[in-house]
């Protein structure tokens, strides 16, 4: 194959199925200033510090999409302003691994919540009908994405967090994940073979010198798709690897001169009610939204993913999640809206109130 392969670092989640987690980078220490053991003295470090962006891969999570309400900007910047510190004292109760929560921000809500630049390349997700299947766009404000190995921690920092959105925000969308056998999803196939790991994950999924203002911040966008497993499960087994592009058995990846052009393998690589929940994370939303494009519309066009034949995505929604630097110290709130002028009359020439509920059948009719 010519030309590298660029990566986004994703994790499929199924409401039935969890991978099996890689063993955990080297440790880095996420300091501002770190002493020099030779001379004695502080150097700044410039790089931001991210969120658990690259972190392992746990047994158990909870995924929370969220829409703001109407007049609940501050208890939300509220929250995220201490979400480093409901992190510690959750995750205190069981230190290790480390509690691992990711806040992200929707488009719309990015200048509800904040003055001031936003991420570049932040916009709603854009919706993907190709000539079978589509990728809805759906409504998505916020991104909580909660892992350990524990479910309790996991639960414990939602219900900690959500006590104080009560009120300011409404779940639109929740999913809890957890294990499943030996990496597998719910179709049976090893998943995630080809994710970064260490060093490339984070140069995969975090921003760095092209937008400054938000390195070490990540564009992620989520799914939640559902399988009919009946028809899956009545493929033969080498049937099911054609879709995959794998074999189901070892994991490994199909010859070029073999692997069908429209399997889920061939089409999810970029050059230069059981369902599954999907997360990638990317430096740049550009690729993933290329895998998708791929996927959906066809590459070339008409040729799209042959698992869509089998898995629906009833979600959409694209997020950035600032470093934990930015969440600690967030920019003002965005100046309130000008009031009304109370020169300006409201118009009367509105159609008067009849009574009618005014949705189809239930219309009150006004005749005696």
């Amino acid at each position: 194959m010519d030309g590298p392969r660029r990566h986004i670092l994703k994790t499929f989640r199924t409401e039935r199925a969890w991978r099996v987690p890689r063993p955990p980078p080297p440790l880095t220490l996420p300091l501002r200033s770190m002493v020099s053991a030779r001379k004695g003295h502080f150097v700044t470090a410039e790089q931001p510090v991210p969120q658990p962006v690259p972190a392992p891969l746990t047994a158990a999570a909870i995924f929370l999409v969220l829409t703001i309400d109407p007049g609940g900007e501050a208890a939300v910047r509220d929250v995220l302003s201490d979400w480093a510190s409901l992190e510690r004292a959750v995750g205190f109760r069981a230190p290790e691994p480390r509690l691992a929560c990711i806040a992200g921000i929707g488009s719309p809500a990015w200048d509800r919540l904040f003055s001031g630049p936003r991420p570049a390349e932040l916009h709603p997700f854009g919706e993907l009908a190709g000539t079978v299947h589509r990728a809805v766009s759906t409504p998505g404000d916020l991104l909580f994405h909660i892992r350990h190995e524990r479910m309790d921690l996991c639960f414990e920092f939602v219900t900690q967090v959500m006590s104080r959105l009560a009120g300011a925000a409404t779940v639109a969308d929740e999913v809890h994940g957890f294990r499943y056998f030996d990496e597998r999803d719910l179709l049976g196939f090893v998943d995630g073979t080809e994710n970064p790991v260490d060093g490339a994950a984070a140069r995969a999924a975090l921003v760095g010198a092209a937008d400054p203002d938000f390195a070490g911040g990540s564009y992620v966008i989520v799914q939640k798709y559902l399988h009919d497993m009946a028809a899956w499960n009545a493929l033969a087994t080498e049937d099911q690897e054609k879709v995959i592009g794998r074999s189901k058995l070892s994991d490994i990846e199909m010859p070029d001169d073999v692997k069908p052009a429209n399997s889920h393998v061939a089409l999810n690589t970029i050059e230069d009610p059981d369902g599954t929940y999907y997360a990638g994370y990317a430096a740049t939303p550009s690729v993933t939204e290329q895998m998708l494009t791929h996927m959906f519309i066809g590459n070339p066009p008409g040729n799209y993913d042959r698992i869509l034949d089998f898995s629906t995505a009833v979600t959409g929604s694209l997020y950035f999640a600032p470093s934990a630097d930015f969440l600690d110290d967030l920019p003002d709130p965005p100046d309130p809206p000008d009031p009304p002028d109370p020169a300006v009359q409201p118009s009367t020439s509105a159609t008067p109130d009849t009574g009618s509920l005014g949705i189809g059948s239930l219309k009150r009719s006004n005749q005696a």
